[in-house]
């Protein structure tokens, strides 16, 4: 049975710089029971789809200019706002992409479930919380009775999760749309995120949508399949007949760009270590005690290499990287081409940071919003002496073409750029002063595979073009073996298994090394 029916959907945003039509008559249809997913790359208008039946586009500068949805009958688009609030959440719940920025932070977790059954069901704080804590059970939050008077950042990416998926199932909705419920989790969360949904549909014969640019995830998981473009729909099908047998250029594409296999660029790496790293820890100290997150990590990084660390959330990689480049304080030793970097002071260090940079995970959160392009590639040139006022314009410039970027858009901010083109921007800061090592702490988890692409290429040319040394973290295990040469695993802070890539792929030896690959999305 057919429970919504979207028929020549379009949705535009009139911008100072015109009008963007980002739907652009679109039609598709959920049943009972059954998961539509809904890829594309970002921008392709997926999120805003689906945003518009629940009425979440601000308008201005959004505006509907057409098409009908039509849920058990009802025209979502035309039904009053009072009675669309009461569709939203209790019969359509949505699951949103980034829970720590749409969970409260000053409410707990608990407080935030319980809202959707006193607003809708007019149920008892009671009755509300025995819910909530039933919910949190049935989507694996461990000591429910605890957790549930915990606040968001209390929990890690993958409980943030499970509390939006009990969240959004707390009213039991009839249909659930999951936008990029996975993104930027590491293979075994994403893993028990996606059996988590799988088993939910089924208990409860819920209506599912699924927005990824995962199409690994996608083709795991949906039954059928809507192909995006700018806007408009390229292609759709049942997934079967789809990933085996894509008619549309564009899904010929995405799936061309998807990693896969071993690494196919020859290994730059020469028989001379820059970085010698022995007994590594490090440790936070709060009030609940102390917590040792990096746990004496030893190895070594050679000229020229690309060294993949990989892990779980919460296993240290983004601790140890940081601390190569004295962001967290150490313990340990780490020498870098024999002099040893831990125990420098704040002046100290300033020489060391031409030599060594960091690409860090979300480009948004570390570029300045209030400076523009040529400002934040500029401001390391002139800091390091690397140019002055006469040629820091060229340096900034070529800096641009380095990195792909058009210099038509110096002069913008970092608002104005799209995810892939941010990442550029924060790759181009992080070369600005010529380093010979750089760490990269998860430079494409939340990039669609296209940009990925684009992006890996790019770090691989610049590795050969200017001999870098890199660190690679990152919970995508394929773009870790078509790009590193050799791979660390970490575990809860200390290293379980260290090997040439291939070598790790053909035969781990931990155990957990074995888990990460297993849990490893499918290739299609």
């Amino acid at each position: 049975m057919t429970l919504l029916d979207v028929r020549q959907l379009r949705v535009s945003f009139h911008t100072r710089n015109g009008v963007v039509q980002a739907v652009d008559d679109v039609s598709f249809a959920v049943s009972q029971g059954r998961t539509l997913g809904i890829v594309g790359e970002s921008g392709s208008g997926k999120s805003v789809c689906c945003y518009a039946l629940l009425g979440l586009i601000p308008m201005p500068p959004g505006r509907l200019d057409g098409g009908q949805a039509l849920f058990d009958g009802r025209n979502l688009l035309t039904l009053p706002p009072a009675e669309l609030r009461r569709v939203r959440g209790n019969e359509i719940a949505m699951i949103f992409q980034d829970p720590m920025t749409c969970l409260n932070p000053f409410l707990t977790v608990g407080e935030q479930m319980m809202e959707p059954l006193l607003y809708h069901r007019g149920a008892s704080r009671l009755q509300a919380r025995e819910r909530a804590l039933a919910l949190l059970e049935e989507v694996g939050i461990r000591e429910p009775q605890r957790s549930i008077d915990a606040y968001p950042h209390q929990f890690s990416g993958g409980m943030r999760q499970r509390v939006m998926i009990a969240m959004a199932l707390i009213a039991e909705p009839r249909l659930l749309i999951a936008d990029e419920p996975t993104t930027a989790l590491d293979v075994t969360v994403q893993q028990q995120i996606l059996q988590l949904i799988a088993d939910l549909r089924e208990r409860r014969n819920l209506a599912l949508i699924f927005i990824s640019h995962d199409l690994g995830v996608v083709s795991a998981l949906a039954d059928d399949v809507l192909v995006m473009q700018r806007g408009r729909a390229v292609e759709q099908g049942p997934a079967t007949q789809l990933f085996a047998a894509p008619r549309s250029d564009y899904t010929r594409q995405l799936l061309a760009a998807i990693p896969r296999g071993a690494k196919t660029a020859p290994s730059l790496a020469q028989p001379q270590a820059l970085l010698e790293v022995r007994g590594l820890t490090v440790e936070f100290r709060s009030q609940q005690g102390t917590l040792r997150a990096v746990d004496d990590v030893s190895f070594d990084l050679q000229r020229g290499e690309v060294l993949g660390l990989v892990g779980e959330s919460g296993s240290g990689k983004s601790s140890l990287g940081r601390s190569l480049l004295g962001l967290v304080r150490a313990g340990g030793s780490v020498r870098y081409a024999g002099e040893e970097l831990l125990g420098k002071s704040s002046a100290q260090w300033r020489p060391w940071r031409r030599r060594m940079q960091m690409i860090f995970q979300d480009p948004y959160a570390s570029l300045n919003p209030r400076m523009t392009i040529f400002d934040t590639l500029a401001e390391p040139l002139l800091w390091h002496g690397l140019a002055d006022r006469s040629t820091v314009e060229r340096s900034v410039l070529a800096l641009m073409d380095d990195v792909g970027l058009a210099r038509a858009h110096v002069r913008k901010y970092p608002h104005e750029f799209s995810g892939g083109q941010r990442q550029r921007i924060a790759i181009g800061r992080a070369l600005a002063t010529k380093p010979e090592f750089v760490v990269a702490d998860e430079p494409v988890s939340a990039l669609d595979v296209t940009i990925q692409k684009q992006i890996l290429e790019l770090l691989q040319q610049l590795v050969a073009r200017h001999g870098l040394s890199m660190l690679f973290i990152s919970h995508d295990l394929a773009v870790v073996r078509s790009l590193c040469d050799r791979v660390l695993v970490l575990r809860r802070g200390r290293l379980v298994e260290q090997a040439a890539t291939e070598r790790l792929w053909a035969a781990p030896e931990a155990d957990y090394t074995r888990q990460l690959l297993a849990a490893a999305a499918p290739a299609l």
